[in-house]
This record gives structure tokens, C-alpha cells and sequence, in this order.
């Protein structure tokens, strides 16, 4: 309940009060620096999502003020020296980039071996050390953000939240509408049962066109479950991504998410 400030004695109302009011002086508490954990700071710096930070912290490859550090959980200061393969990382500004993903381009930035990846594509679209969200697969086309905010990137690669992922398959035969509906129910893979939330025909005429949205992040798990079922995928376009969509931009082209776009990912508006 607000509260009506006291009067001074001997003073009238505040409307009536004569000659300055004088601004009492407090004594500030000495502010105390705020520790952050030490895959969040990687992940800030552009390096990775913070579960892959917890990889390289695992693995130690990270040094905290020249020492190796490898217990997960631990916490650093905006002041200390966190270094990775030689290179000292600082968090900087938020980067939110969507790309139109061509083929031929892998997702990694890891990869030592790959002729092309995908930060080639966006070099110039910052000079902060941006990734993936994800991965598509070198020749999956479509929907790709990259940023530099590690804990946005993990709240939408993690299961728990559930990204919605919608995708246009291109088979080699026409899929039939009960293996339509298995990809609803439940396919058996690897680790474990997968089901799509959604499957349609995008061409009631061509039933080689499968239009399928999931929530499953898995490494190919949409070419993994036609495949199951007896199909071989021709191709295959990401044409939404937590409500991100190519619209507009041209295949290997990207552009800055707007502040609007920005504020529907954080506040969970995607699903």
C-alpha cells in the first residue's frame, strides 16, 4: 500500500512548505562486481552456445587469468582474462543476423576441413564473432539465425522450450498418407521415438512435397525419418524457424532481426 510522505514538524503541506528543499545526502554501499559463469561469458564472447561452452570448458580449453579451467559451474569477473585457443574473449553487443542458408555451406565453425561455412556468408555483417542457432546440414537450405547471445541460443535449441522448425521435403516418391500419419505418431530412430506436430501436402497434386513443422532439434533427424519410412529426400528447405521466416530474402543473403523480432525470441513468442 503507497504510503503519504510524512510532514516535517512544525512545516505545512508540501504545496505550502517556504524556502528550498534540501536533498538528504546517503551513503552509497560500495557496489559489489556481479559474477556471470563462465560458459555464459564464452558464449557472450561469439564462440558458441553455452552447452557447447561447457564442452570446451570440459575439455580444457579454457584458461581463466592463465590457468586452465574445468569444473563447470564456475564463475569469473568482467575484469578477468578468459582466453581460448590463444585468443583472449570479451563479451560484446548483441548480434541477431537471419540468413537464407544456399547449399553447400556447413553450419559448423569448427570444422577445419569445410571449403565453406556459413560465417563466410555474414562476414560483413558484423564485426563481433557471431554462430549458428542450430545446425542444417551442408545441403539443407533455408531459415538460419546466428548471434552472439548465448543465452538466447541456448532457450532455443533446448527441447524444453521447443523452437517450432518448419520444413518443405522434396522426396524421390510420392509418400502416402499413412506414412503421413506415422510421422505424426512416431518414428522409431536412434535415440528413440520422433514425431512431427504437423504434416500436410504443400501441392495436393505432387505428393513427392511434404510440408512437416517439429520441435526436434536432433542432427538430420528430418532426413533421418523420411528415410526411415523408405524415402530419399532430394531436397530440403527450412522455410521457418521460432516464427522467422525467409520472406523477402533472397537465397545467401541475410539481414539484422528488428527489435521486434528480437523481443518476440525473448519473451518465449514462438512457439
Amino acid at each position: 500500500m503507497e504510503r503519504k510522505p510524512e510532514r516535517s514538524e512544525g512545516r505545512k503541506s508540501a504545496r505550502g512548505v517556504k524556502g528550498p528543499v534540501k536533498k538528504v545526502k546517503t551513503t552509497a554501499k560500495p557496489s559489489v562486481e556481479e559474477l556471470v559463469r563462465l560458459n555464459k561469458f564464452i558464449a557472450n564472447s561469439g564462440v558458441c552456445a553455452r552447452r557447447e561452452a561447457d564442452e570446451l570448458i570440459r575439455m580444457g580449453y579454457i584458461l581463466v587469468n592463465g590457468k586452465k579451467v574445468t569444473e563447470l559451474g564456475t564463475k569469473v569477473k568482467s575484469t578477468d582474462k578468459v582466453t581460448y585457443k590463444g585468443k583472449d574473449l570479451t563479451p560484446g553487443k548483441k548480434v541477431y543476423i537471419l540468413l537464407n542458408k544456399p547449399k553447400g555451406y556447413v553450419t559448423t565453425v569448427k570444422d577445419p576441413h569445410a571449403e565453406l561455412t556459413v560465417l563466410d556468408l555474414v562476414k560483413d555483417a558484423t564485426s563481433e564473432r557471431i554462430y549458428p542457432v542450430g545446425r542444417l546440414d551442408k545441403n539443407t537450405t533455408g531459415v538460419l539465425l546466428l548471434t552472439n547471445d548465448g543465452d538466447l541460443a541456448g532457450k532455443l535449441t533446448h527441447p524444453k522450450y521447443g523452437a517450432v522448425k518448419v520444413y518443405h521435403v522434396h522426396t524421390d516418391n510420392a509418400v502416402t498418407r499413412n506414412d503421413l500419419e506415422a510421422m505424426v505418431s512416431g518414428v522409431v530412430l536412434e535415440e528413440g521415438t520422433v514425431g512431427a506436430d504437423a504434416v500436410s501436402y504443400p501441392d495436393p497434386d505432387d505428393h513427392t512435397q511434404v510440408g512437416l513443422e517439429i520441435h526436434s532439434g536432433q542432427n538430420r533427424v528430418v532426413r533421418r525419418i523420411f528415410e526411415k519410412l523408405g524415402y530419399r529426400v532430394r531436397k530440403l528447405d527450412r522455410v521457418s524457424f521460432a516464427g522467422l521466416t525467409k520472406k523477402n530474402l533472397q537465397r545467401g543473403t541475410w539481414r539484422h532481426l528488428t527489435p521486434k523480432e528480437v523481443s518476440m525470441l525473448k519473451r518465449g513468442i514462438f512457439k
